[in-house]
């Protein structure tokens, strides 16, 4: 009786609606969605995002090394799940370049080509079985990494990704987008070179492929070619004439339709053995639990997944929170992303992430909330549903030049090298020993690696800090470093130090920061370990 107030105050009705508000955002902003303002928007947006859904879903999917129709599953149930429980009103969930590869590299590794040879005379490779067990691997690691998700959101660590900081994060996807470009260079030059795994992997296979460049195959070179010429010229009008046009041209998508066309028409695969996409099914699959039983063989690759993924939707979900003025919930973030990740993994989808270009489209065409990623779902949907199998003549150099176009803005970033050189050398340095390390030792050990360096910059700062002496800028109320501000000519106040320390002081900087006292204010040892343990204290 006497704990029944306590726990009447804790389980009370408004705390109860505000929980229930809280893990399920849609019950609170759903009700008061208003038609007349955000419908129209919502409906191109999701039109406009839906169009790029195609073609990106399966081109991706090529990169996880799986069927494209997987890549069109991936672009459909997520986003739906995300509507529901996502805080994000312009992030567009779904299949990305650097998150497909990290998939497609445990698919690979776990379900070689070697595993699956026939016995006849003619020794091949049995593709049906082969990839029905890399969707099982790709499902399996998409769950297990949902799952991490979803509990690192409960316990509230979504405090985790601010530990990547951005110069980890943009050396981290500038050598996943080479690792991209590299995987796909067999499909634009029709070649088959070896598959390597482990440290060094990406610089065996560009050896193993310049090798092969003899035994190019002329007509997948020239339909790659000339897509990529069409794609960038397109796509270089779109960004100069954003402003001008009230929608992007879906050259992508008319690009595949095209080469689909022509292909078949032409009997490229039957005359010049161009490879194509093949049999892509019409219709949705029943769904199928993940199988536990690999879990134990992608425990590590899983949580590198969770991670990569989480720290890109909320980099995106934050940046577009400040420009609109709404707040984004980075531990409701991590719980979305995890339930995409595990309830998807059931529908036959691999692991997601938000991804800049459709958010920008979804962003730029005038989406306000998540109905216009429904939208893009129903524009999927149409497309599993029917005009799927029309696509089965599609080369694959074609998704493959896709792949390599909407790269271009992870390769814009080598220009942060130039930049941080000016600014920050210590970032500079997390930078390249991300992108580096990344590049040689593949994905999921460059990305310990880098948080590894990363965090020993942290300590190296903390127990390393700049000290200084501030003087006072005249007739101003400026206090400035005397040393660095020498030609605005501050004064230090007579009888008085001000000094300034980079860093926190602590147990493991107390000591040089009493040297330092020493030396400039000329004051006995003791009187400066009394000041240390008195900043000490206040810090605390």
């Amino acid at each position: 009786s006497e704990l029944s107030p306590f726990f009447k105050k804790q389980c009370s009705v408004p705390k109860l609606k505000h929980m229930v508000l809280t893990w399920i955002p849609i019950l609170a902003w759903l009700p008061g969605y208003s038609f007349r303002e955000n419908a129209m928007g919502d409906l191109i947006s999701g039109c406009s995002v839906g169009i790029m859904h195609l073609p990106q879903g399966m081109a991706y999917a090529f990169l996880a090394s799986v069927r494209p129709v997987f890549g069109l599953y991936t672009s459909l149930y997520p986003v739906l799940i995300y509507f529901i429980f996502g805080t994000s009103r312009h992030i567009s969930i779904g299949t990305f370049a650097v998150i497909s590869i990290m998939v497609g590299g445990v698919t690979e590794r776990l379900a070689p080509d070697s595993d699956f040879m026939t016995n006849g005379t003619n020794r091949t490779v049995n593709i049906d079985a082969r990839d029905s067990y890399r969707v099982q691997v790709a499902c399996s690691l998409t769950a297990l990494a949902g799952i991490f998700q979803i509990l690192l959101g409960i316990v509230r660590f979504g405090f985790v990704v601010t530990y990547l900081s951005e110069p980890l994060a943009r050396g981290y996807t500038t050598a996943a987008a080479c690792h991209v470009c590299v995987s796909q260079l067999k499909y634009l030059f029709g070649v088959r070179p070896a598959r390597f795994a482990g440290p060094f992997a990406i610089i065996y296979t560009l050896v193993d492929i310049c090798k092969l460049l003899p035994q190019t195959r002329a007509p997948e070179l020239v339909i790659s070619l000339v897509a990529i010429t069409v794609l960038i010229v397109v796509k270089e009008i779109n960004e100069r004439h954003r402003q001008k046009l009230p929608l992007p041209f879906p050259i992508e998508l008319l690009v595949i339709i095209a080469a689909t066309i022509i292909t078949h028409f032409c009997g490229l695969p039957a005359t010049y053995r161009v490879d194509v996409v093949g049999e892509i099914p019409s219709g949705l699959k029943a769904p199928r639990a993940p199988d536990p039983t690999l879990f134990s063989q992608i425990i590590g690759d899983a949580f590198a997944v969770a991670i990569v993924g989480y720290a890109i939707t909320i980099s995106l979900g934050k940046t577009f929170a400040l420009k609109h003025g709404y707040k984004v919930d980075s531990n409701q973030e991590l719980v979305a992303v995890g339930l995409c990740n595990a309830i998807g993994a059931c529908f036959w989808c691999y692991a997601v992430t938000s991804s800049l270009s459709r958010s920008l489209v979804q962003e730029s065409t005038g989406g306000r909330t998540q109905i216009a990623g429904v939208v893009s779902s129903v524009v999927v949907l149409i497309a599993v549903l029917k005009i799927g199998s029309l696509f089965e003549d599609l080369p694959k150099a074609v998704l493959s030049t896709i792949v390599f176009v909407n790269l271009k803005g992870m390769f814009k970033q080598f220009m942060d090298v130039s930049l941080l050189w000016k600014t920050n050398k210590v970032d500079l340095l997390v930078w390249l020993v991300t992108f580096v390390s990344t590049i040689l030792l593949n994905l999921d050990m460059g990305l310990a690696v880098s948080i590894g360096f990363s965090m020993l910059t942290i300590i190296f700062r903390a127990q390393v800090p700049r000290y200084s002496i501030l003087g006072n800028v005249p007739d101003t109320d400026l206090y400035l470093d005397m040393e660095t501000y020498r030609a605005v000519r501050a004064r230090e106040i007579p009888g008085i130090k001000i000094i300034r320390s980079s860093a926190t002081i602590n147990f493991t900087n107390a000591e040089m920061y009493r040297e330092f006292l020493q030396e400039k204010v000329c004051v006995c040892v003791c009187v400066c370990v009394c000041v240390c343990v008195g900043l000490i204290s206040s810090f605390i």
